[in-house]
């Protein structure tokens, strides 16, 4: 029998999974020092095979669509925030305090790369938009997501100032980024064979951070911190803000005159949140174990974005050809 696609995935399993380990033997001492050696090369690799795998040539051939990506940057970077801090009478009661900062982090964050290219791929939208707008997205989002974060949340990072947070963020992940993209030329045939094993890199290193975070979280007592309230809030929260981006991104993707296929990519671009980009981040921008809280909104927010998406591209993919679609079926 097949799984619902309304059924946690996996990963997410196993995210569950490391939070419920981290809850009951969590790292601590000389080998929660260890571990976060660990996960920073785990992150590190990350983000070098990211630049590996990502091609020129199709950043290339979606650069010049410049009104969707300036509306998808619109919606991520602007419109996310905003809803943020206009829905705060209403979130930070009905999640508390330190969950609602984490929703505000959510909102600072760039979209995601992978799944929005393959709902909107799934979808028979604009692919090699979608390609441009979710890699330009999260490149940017090194350099925005530390401003959002100070404008929002009035964090600074480690050592106290938001410049300090970004070359912080570049050394960590932009510079290998950088690496992978100039290694490019001697693996990325390598890369690209072998990119369905790859992926495990990519969920290992998220899962090494989740559960440093949480471990130091619990050492601190974050499970007496959050009462189960606030966890159930949280879900109704993350459906209420991804609910307004939905219906915000078809409304404007409609008035501004985008035909369906780069709606559709304004939809799956424009409305989800980067777990592989926001939980590295959070490790350099918020020390101690506020970091475990602040990534519980993202985490859930994740798997919300993912099924009710899922759903979505089902309902695109099952419309009817256009006419301009089955021409470009036909060879000239």
């Amino acid at each position: 029998m097949t799984r619902s696609r309304l059924l946690p995935d996996n990963f997410t399993l196993t995210l569950i999974g490391v939070v419920l380990l981290a809850s009951f033997l969590p790292a601590s001492g000389q080998v929660a020092v260890g571990f976060g050696w660990l996960t920073n090369i785990a992150i590190g690799l990350l983000f070098f095979l990211h630049g590996a795998k990502l091609s020129r040539e199709a950043i290339i051939a979606g650069a010049g669509h410049w009104r969707l990506h300036l509306l998808v940057f619109g919606l991520t970077f602007v419109l996310f925030p905003l809803l943020g801090l206009a829905l705060k009478p209403l979130l930070s009661p009905l999640v508390g305090k330190d969950l609602y900062l984490g929703m505000l982090y959510l909102c600072a964050l760039p979209a995601t790369v992978q799944s929005a290219i393959a709902f909107t791929s799934l979808a028979r939208g604009n692919i090699p938009a979608a390609i441009c707008s979710a890699a330009a997205s999260s490149l940017f989002g090194i350099f925005l997501t530390p401003l959002l974060v100070t404008l929002l949340l009035n964090v600074h990072g480690d050592s106290g100032s938001t410049l300090d947070a970004i070359i912080k963020i570049s050394v960590q992940l932009l510079l290998p980024f950088i690496a992978g993209q100039v290694a490019r030329r001697w693996i990325g045939a390598w890369v690209g064979r072998n990119k369905n094993w790859l992926k495990f890199v990519d969920q290992g290193s998220i899962l090494l951070v989740v559960y440093g975070a949480f471990s130091e979280a619990v050492n601190e007592g974050i499970w007496q911190q959050i009462p189960l309230w606030d966890l159930a809030g949280l879900v109704v929260a993350c459906c209420i803000l991804l609910g307004l981006v939905l219906l915000a991104s078809s409304f404007l993707g409609k008035l501004l005159g985008f035909d369906q296929p780069d709606r559709i990519t304004i939809l799956f671009c424009g409305s989800k949140k980067s777990l592989a980009t926001g939980v590295p981040m959070a490790q350099v921008l918020f020390a101690g174990s506020t970091m475990g809280v602040l990534i519980l909104p993202l985490m859930l927010f994740h798997q919300i974005q993912l099924m009710v998406c899922a759903v979505l591209a089902q309902r695109y993919a099952k419309r009817p050809e256009s006419v301009v679609e089955l021409m470009g079926q036909v060879d000239p």
